[in-house]
């Protein structure tokens, strides 16, 4: 527990300070972000945050670990630092967004897997090569899907940011609860970056963390997932926590997916004010009401997810049913509620 605190107050210093240089070198080479009809400021805001919690986990982790800790985390540094930095590239304008989604996600996946991590579900079920394959496939699209996610949900002031840190606190809980020292300072870092960064980012806000940074938060929760390890679950309960944790970001990402591709649009390369905050807050919560409900949201899941991690089968099963008929109803209800619709001409750019 100590170690996963001063991994937390370590990165959550960092963060803190580091924002402020770092918006002045975004200021100063010119990576701002201007206002558009796709987005809800009306002010040019300075990117590049997602360079302060990065530094912000790098220093709150690597300074507690050694010896084969080290070489791992290592590893999971490497495929973030890849993820951050074809973030950055795509703000600066300097690649096409197809390029992190087909080429750097996957690598970034590539890059855990030689790390020796990788999901173990169909090895579990199966077993042998066959197996073992199946869990490399999917591992790249777990990595890929959670990456993209966190890509598209960062359009409102302090929601993605807030989002992470609400799944990072639950990680680190349930990594502390079950013996796991390494996944509990990686979240407590985690945590204590993206909780640094939200006293600049929250409405109205100073600084955004551009696609590095919410492209790097998203690799860092999906790497969490994989790495969790539950000491007496059952199978089912095993592979729903992780899902539970991201429950805010599956549930914007499932509805934007339905709803897009119900109009014909391309689910991750069609942006717009269709979003589930975009739509809550049409509803009469406006922005700062919104990203509160999406927080609460992912409160909600993380504490189903606890529950889950210490129940039996049959009520695992009760738990995901009740949630799936929530997460049916919730997009249901969105749907039909006001949001700005694109057309096919102007969904031409990635969020």
């Amino acid at each position: 527990m100590a170690a996963g605190l001063i991994a937390f107050c370590i990165a959550l210093f960092a963060s803190l300070t580091l924002t402020v240089p770092v918006r002045a070198l975004a200021l100063r080479v010119g990576m701002v972000d201007l206002p558009g009809p796709r987005k809800v400021h009306l002010q040019p805001i300075p990117l590049l945050g997602g360079l302060a919690m990065y530094a912000g986990v790098v220093l709150g982790v690597l300074s507690l670990f050694n010896g084969p800790a080290r070489a791992q985390i290592a590893g999971i540094l490497a495929g973030a630092t890849l993820i951050a930095a074809v973030g950055i590239l795509d703000d600066r304008g300097w690649l096409h967004h197809q390029v992190k989604l087909f080429i750097g996600m996957p690598l970034a996946a590539g890059i855990l897997l030689l790390s020796g991590i990788r999901a173990q579900v169909f090895s579990t079920l199966f077993g042998g090569r066959t197996g073992d394959l199946l869990d490399i496939a999917l591992t790249v699209v777990w990595v890929v899907g959670v990456t993209a996610s966190f890509s598209i949900l960062d359009h409102m002031d302090g929601l993605c940011a807030g989002v992470a840190a609400m799944a990072s606190a639950f990680f680190a809980l349930l990594a502390y609860l079950n013996g796991q020292t390494l996944v509990t300072v990686l979240a407590a870092a985690i945590l204590g970056a993206a909780a640094g960064f939200l006293r600049w980012n929250f409405k109205p806000a100073k600084i955004f963390m551009g696609d590095g940074g919410a492209m790097f938060l998203g690799f860092m929760m999906a790497t969490l997932g994989l790495k969790l390890r539950l000491e007496q679950p059952n199978l089912l309960s095993a592979w729903i926590v992780p899902l539970l944790v991201l429950g805010a970001t599956i549930f914007d990402t499932t509805l934007v997916t339905i709803s897009r591709s119900r109009r014909g649009l391309l689910p991750f390369a069609a942006p717009g004010k269709d979003h589930a905050a975009h739509r809550l807050a049409n509803l009469g919560l406006g922005q700062r009401g919104a990203v509160l409900t999406m927080y609460i949201l992912g409160a909600v899941s993380g504490a189903l997810a606890l529950v889950v991690s210490y129940q039996s089968v049959l009520v695992s099963l009760g738990v995901l049913g009740i949630a799936l008929l929530a997460a049916l109803g919730g997009i249901t209800y969105l749907e039909r509620a006001p949001y700005e619709r694109q057309s096919r001409k102007t969904a031409s750019a990635a969020d």
